[in-house]
């Protein structure tokens, strides 16, 4: 098998190479790719997509980003039978020992084996059929069958209309710290150095879409992306050191995403109690935040002076359920009838459907009020 891992240094051409210079393996590279383009597979994976996925400035974003990214990741499209990696860039060929041509089509069990905790397995399959968030710590197995274990972050992808096109997979190899610590100790440090690792995966991908979408001027269109990647960023922020127990403090969460706008002066009223909801929660709440929250500044309470918002929650139905109440006062009048749904309002719909909950809104005079409820 050709080692991927022999050419790391050799990934980046130099930056004056000319049209068609050739890498050590072969690949070409164009002037204007040989300053982005670390790794040709998201190139390929977008060529064999159909319309609809990953399309323009998004394509281009993603090409980038993934390209560029030293975490292990992987893409699988549950619309095809058994759920097959479509997709999986180089750090994942590296982590595993496979070769691209060996990933793809395939489901993730592969990298499965006799000592897998069958638990995990389940959890990260319940996580699938009901297109959630989790986290599940695996041991996996290269190709050479040496054994790792796996901090895989696993989440469903949506298209514009709201429709679940993939399964987004990053794995990180813990196994150092896995041999390192035990019980009650080793989850902490775990939650605290995996909470390192996504600030920094953020961070990175944040800055990636917005030197890309500034040099191929389309702003705009990275501006909106990057608002989301910067919402979840804050959840997981507040929360990950909490993760080890399986549940975070909703409170925190919900302060860490709306303090942007507190601190750019928009008035708000953040008022709850001490509900904890699993972590997998954690970005249903906080993208949902963060669609009401840009609602209101571009459309609604805060885009009038005097405008308010107020955010209370609470745990319902004996636990089984967490209520979010969003109430804006003091905007614009508004006519119902006038309103129509956006990409945010359908992203925002199917993931809390997604979550085994729903989101009621009642468009008041003065703003509106909105009541969501996921089951928890």
């Amino acid at each position: 098998m050709k080692d991927d891992s022999e050419h790391r240094s050799e990934d980046r051409p130099s930056s004056d190479a000319p049209d068609g210079t050739q890498d050590r393996d072969g690949s070409e590279w164009s002037s204007n790719q040989s300053q982005m383009l670390f790794d040709e597979s998201p190139g390929r994976f977008l060529a064999s997509r159909g319309e609809g996925k990953f399309e323009g400035a998004s394509g281009m974003l993603f090409e980038q980003a993934m390209a560029q990214t030293r975490m292990a990741i992987c893409l699988t499209d549950p619309n095809q039978h058994d759920n097959p990696i479509v997709f999986a860039n180089r750090a994942f060929r590296e982590l595993t020992g496979y070769d691209e041509d060996e990933i793809l089509g395939r489901n993730c069990r592969f990298l499965q084996g006799r000592r897998t905790d069958r638990e995990q397995v389940q959890a990260m399959r319940r996580a699938i059929e009901s297109e959630e968030v989790t986290i599940v710590e695996l041991l996996n197995y290269r190709k050479d069958g040496s054994a790792f274990w796996n901090a895989l972050h696993l989440g469903p992808i949506y298209n514009d209309a709201g429709d679940l096109i993939y399964f987004f997979g990053s794995q990180w190899d813990v196994t150092d710290v896995k041999s390192a610590r035990a019980g009650e100790q080793h989850a902490r440090v775990l939650a605290r150095e995996l909470s390192h690792r996504m600030k920094n995966m953020f961070a990175v991908i944040s800055g990636i879409v917005t030197v890309s979408g500034r040099m191929h001027k389309i702003e705009g269109e990275a501006a909106e992306i990057n608002s989301r990647i910067q919402a979840l960023g804050r959840a997981y922020e507040t929360t990950l050191d909490d993760a080890a127990s399986g549940s975070i403090e909703l409170g925190p969460a919900i302060r860490a995403i709306l303090e942007p706008y507190r601190m750019a002066g928009m008035a708000i009223s953040i008022d709850g109690n001490g509900a904890r909801v699993p972590f997998g929660s954690v970005s249903v709440i906080g993208l949902v935040l963060h669609e009401f929250a840009a609602n209101a500044e571009q459309h609604g309470a805060w885009s009038t002076e005097g405008g308010t918002v107020t955010v209370d929650w609470g745990i319902i139905e004996d636990g089984q359920k967490a209520r979010l109440e969003w109430r804006e006062s003091g905007g614009p009048k508004i006519d119902e009838a006038t309103i129509e749904p956006g990409v945010g309002t359908a992203i925002m719909d199917r993931i809390v459907r997604s979550a085994a909950g729903k989101i009621d809104r009642v468009w008041n005079p003065d703003g509106l009020k909105a009541v969501v409820e996921v089951t928890i």
